[in-house]
């Protein structure tokens, strides 16, 4: 069987490279690191016009979906008014991002949303953010700042898909935001949360492969358990797909 080819969303900003200073896409190096090492093909995906056709060009190549992390989805997505810490808008990767999960939820094709990804898809389910956690939690202790990743425990919960990947109870990761859920979306149960209740992972309540994480699993190269989740079940779907055609 042929290794899947999974899709990891980008950036799109501004980056300097010798005498170079352009909007580029780019993605750190873990995420695709993940992929390879848990056996997939990792293709970047850039921010781009996200016409219908576009995106079932891409999909028609990919057997899973990867939404990385990166600035804040916008607020008005979800109706409300912008924090005066809530990064600038990104409407690019906005409606890129967001058509493509709803696209790839069509499909039923595994996703496994990472930070900004989880908090998208969230967003594209009907919920909502908490725009800065330290207004909500009084604590700083989830972005520590200075591209430093904190570490900070969550709780996995039991009867979830998520144990079945890296195992119940307590689970030390890392954590490098400002924002978090809500309102849970539509259809999405949580499967880890910190002490002080806040969500720190969610899963489809169905069977559809669709796993979110609020902290950068990519970090941590010693585990790449939820990326081999992701690998194994875009294997599945690609026979699935093979055998319906």
């Amino acid at each position: 069987m042929r290794k899947p080819v999974i899709g990891l969303t980008t950036y799109l900003e501004v980056v300097t490279q010798d005498v170079w200073h352009e909007r580029a896409a780019f993605l750190p190096e873990p995420y695709m690191t993940s992929v390879t090492a848990a056996g997939g093909i990792p293709v970047l995906l850039p921010p781009q016009p996200a016409a219908d056709d576009v995106v079932d060009a891409v999909l028609d190549r990919l057997d899973g979906l990867l939404l990385t992390g990166g600035l804040d989805v916008d607020p008005e997505l979800y109706g409300a008014d912008r924090h005066p810490l809530t990064d600038p808008a990104r409407p690019d990767r906005d409606e890129w991002e967001l058509t493509l999960f709803r696209a790839a939820e069509r499909r039923r094709m595994p996703v496994l949303a990472i930070c900004r990804g989880l908090q998208l898809v969230n967003v594209a389910r009907g919920g909502t953010l908490h725009q800065h956690l330290p207004d909500e939690l009084g604590t700083e202790r989830y972005c520590i700042g200075g591209g430093e990743y904190a570490i900070n425990e969550v709780v996995v919960d039991e009867r979830s898909r998520l144990a079945e990947l890296i195992g119940a109870g307590e689970l030390d990761v890392h954590s490098y935001h400002h924002q978090g859920i809500d309102r849970l979306g539509a259809g999405l149960v949580a499967s880890a949360r910190s002490e002080e209740g806040l969500v720190q992972a969610f899963e489809s309540d169905s069977d559809d492969y669709v796993v979110g994480v609020q902290w950068h699993p990519e970090e941590n190269g010693d585990d790449r358990r939820l990326f081999e989740g992701l690998v194994a079940a875009a294997s599945a779907f690609s026979l699935e797909s093979a055998l319906r055609s």
